[in-house]
């Protein structure tokens, strides 16, 4: 029998980074140490107290049954504590917030919940795949607009909600950026939540990096901003800042229309996330707070070397002052060996140097050109992969002199 795919799995774009995770997997198959860079997928431990808090967790039966979807009340509590102590913002754990199975599963039933065909998205290029997919999962269409963090990507995205018919439904905004890093300040949500208003559109935010800053940098919330829940949620994750991704657990806040519509998608979908990572991230989310900086200053420490490397091999790349990646323009010599794609680039740089990196056209034609450099590895590792990038793009070099 032939299986013939839904019409939503025909219209989503290529996949190349299955291809790269392919060849990352026969390369080791045939015994290459590649040192991957390629996903955001922290490799450091998370906090003690939350390991021994599933620990004990686990134990109890009581956990094992089914849970709620929409999140404990304790845990959703806690979450609005954070939020009142880290930004100032006011959440009434029972309508303003949800607990997701990350903000990836969040995100996307969001969008089953508020989108379907004939609908239209605002989404930046670049952006995260899911800001993409998840809309045309939805049956809806996504409009691209240059990616910025300014006054003048704000009038970009005015520009097409003033001159498109049917007008857009909703925005995607993401700060710390990912992948970019790109960063703004409150007044920049500010004039976002005034756009909104004038045309009465949804915005999400997504805020997954929001805790993970460096140099000082406090990234603001979406929240912060005046009648912001008004106009939008921000989903954000345990999953960075505490070394939890594997423990799929973020959470929806804001617009209680938009959190109870997200609500009804998911209790269709699941019965909650099991009882003792709930339990357990209430925890981190009390006494963790010292484990973020930690964190954070591994990060920094990271980034700094690998800058100092990419600058070295003539690569254009800023200072990240968030996020957990470096967003490295590849120097044009070297990219033009490889038919001037970071596709095939990044392929090649898995077989001949052993490093792996996420090409930035992955996520988008604005990103062409770039590829972004997660900070999972530590920085002996870092270091062997500059020297690994340089031994082939030197002996390229070579080889077409």
């Amino acid at each position: 029998m032939q299986i013939d795919p839904s019409e939503r799995i025909k219209r989503l774009p290529p996949y190349i980074l299955g291809r790269l995770k392919q060849m990352i997997y026969e390369r080791r198959r045939a015994g290459a140490d590649i040192i991957d860079m390629n996903m955001g997928n922290p490799s450091d431990a998370p906090p003690d107290p939350v390991v021994e808090k599933i620990r004990e967790a686990v134990l109890d039966p009581r956990n094992s049954r089914y849970s709620v979807s929409k999140g404990v009340y304790n845990l959703r509590r806690d979450l609005a504590l954070k939020y009142r102590k880290r930004f100032g913002v006011e959440l009434d754990p029972e309508t303003e917030v949800i607990a997701t199975i990350g903000s990836k599963e969040g995100f996307s039933h969001l969008c089953l919940a508020l989108l379907g065909p004939g609908d239209i998205v605002v989404v930046a290029d670049p952006a995260f795949q899911i800001h993409t997919y998840a809309v045309v999962l939805a049956g809806a269409s996504v409009v691209s607009v240059p990616l910025g963090n300014d006054r003048a990507f704000l009038d970009r995205i005015d520009g097409v909600l003033n001159n498109l018919t049917p007008k857009p439904k909703m925005i995607v905004l993401n700060y710390p950026h990912n992948p970019t890093t790109m960063t703004v300040d409150r007044e920049f949500f500010e004039d976002a939540v005034a756009l909104a208003e004038r045309h009465q559109v949804m915005v999400v935010h997504d805020f997954a990096y929001g805790q993970t800053c460096f140099d000082g940098y406090k990234a603001p919330s979406f929240l912060e901003a005046r009648g912001a829940k008004d106009m939008g949620v921000e989903f954000l994750t345990l999953s960075k800042p505490y070394n939890m991704a594997g423990w799929r657990i973020g959470f929806c806040v804001g617009n209680a229309e938009m959190i109870n519509a997200l609500g009804i998608i998911k209790g269709y979908y699941d019965y909650g996330i099991f009882q003792a990572i709930q339990i357990a991230s209430i925890i981190a989310m009390r006494e963790g707070d010292e484990h973020i900086e930690r964190q954070a200053l591994k990060y920094q420490e990271r980034r700094d070397v690998l800058v100092k490397g990419l600058r070295k091999l003539g690569w254009e790349v800023e200072s990240p002052r968030a996020t957990m990646f470096v967003w490295a323009k590849v120097n044009p010599e070297h990219l033009a060996r490889f038919s001037n794609s970071s596709n095939e680039f990044c392929l090649a740089m898995v077989d001949r140097a052993e490093v792996a990196m996420t090409p930035g056209a992955a996520f988008g034609d604005g990103g062409e050109g770039y590829v972004r450099i997660a900070l999972v590895e530590n920085e002996q590792r870092i270091r062997q992969a500059l020297r690994n990038l340089e031994r082939v793009l030197t002996r390229s070099a070579a080889s077409v002199g």
